[in-house]
């Protein structure tokens, strides 16, 4: 009998420990689920502020679009980035509504090109229709805005079309930019219709949107830089005639003053070898009369010889 109550009594205590164990790992669980859905709480209200900022952000933007002017203005600073981008600067490489002398038209932008050539374009962004477009769900409902969009882009293009901004009077290309600044609206137009690029090209009009125009502008860019650099070879040509020019003469004078030096070198030797031998010869024969005489010198020379001998004496 005692021996079933121990070993009872060591399973109750074996079951406690276990259950002590369960009871701590339920514990575990159960605070590490508050934390967790305590920093899941804190995330989701974020992600609501975050939210709420965007759709604010989102209204503040529609509302600034949905005004004529300030979506011309915001399409300009579009297109101002990606000059800014390619490296061009303004009233160096273009000018803003510049008026066209004779038409009165203004394009956007007037890129300077290399032979005083320019090249116009304008930043058009027909939005409205294309907004109701994508608020609406049913095709039904699409179809109507999808039709007015299409118009709108046609009536932009034709805006464009009849502007003059091609004019060989003012050394233009043969052809005009359309940009229009979002890229989403662009491929837009492509998918619902693209007879419309078609006719742009026949009317030698370039639609554009932020990627194509950038890479449109960094070929300018290319040809530009191309003949700065041919125009610069071609000076720098020009100069190294003028200065192989100016090299020749230079050696020339170099080379009688080369014959004027020998000359006077020769004549400098000629002094010190035969005329000063041809002078020192008579200074000889007097000099060994004198002393066949016995003849002294004079006192005048004696006194200033021995006052230079007392001078060298003093110095040492």
């Amino acid at each position: 009998m005692d021996y079933v109550m121990g070993r009872m009594d060591l399973n109750f205590q074996n079951m406690k420990g276990e259950l002590d164990k369960v009871s701590n790992l339920v514990y575990t669980l159960e605070k590490d689920r508050v934390s967790k859905f305590g920093e899941l709480t804190t995330q989701l209200k974020e992600i609501g502020k975050q939210t709420e900022a965007l759709t604010d952000s989102t209204r503040t933007l529609r509302e600034a679009l949905a005004n004529p002017r300030s979506r011309g203005q915001w399409g300009e600073r579009m297109a101002e980035d990606i000059l800014g981008l390619i490296g061009f600067k303004e009233s160096v490489n273009y000018r803003k509504q510049s008026t066209i002398v004779g038409t009165g038209s203004r394009p956007d932008f007037t890129f300077l090109l290399p032979r005083n050539q320019i090249l116009n374009m304008d930043v058009k962004f027909p939005l409205d229709n294309y907004l109701r477009f994508m608020e609406t769900e049913t095709p039904q409902e699409k179809e109507p805005f999808r039709r007015a969009f299409l118009k709108d882009v046609r009536t932009r293009l034709n805006e464009v079309i009849t502007r003059d901004y091609i004019n060989s009077e003012q050394n233009t290309l043969a052809c005009v930019l359309l940009f229009i600044p979002n890229e989403q609206v662009y491929h837009f137009i492509l998918e619902q219709d693209d007879s419309v690029i078609d006719e742009a090209l026949k009317n030698q009009v370039v639609l554009c949107s932020p990627l194509t125009l950038f890479a449109i502008l960094a070929v300018i860019r290319q040809a530009v830089d191309n003949f700065t650099i041919e125009q610069t070879s071609n000076q720098i040509i020009s100069e190294m005639g003028a200065f192989k020019e100016q090299w020749d003469k230079f050696l020339d004078k170099l080379g009688d003053v080369g014959k004027r030096i020998e000359s006077t070198q020769k004549e400098y030797q000629s002094l010190i070898t035969t005329r000063r031998r041809a002078l020192e010869r008579p200074l000889n024969r007097i000099e060994t009369l004198r002393k066949e005489q016995g003849l002294g010198l004079p006192v005048d020379l004696v006194d200033e010889e021995e006052q230079i001998t007392v001078d060298v004496a003093e110095l040492k």
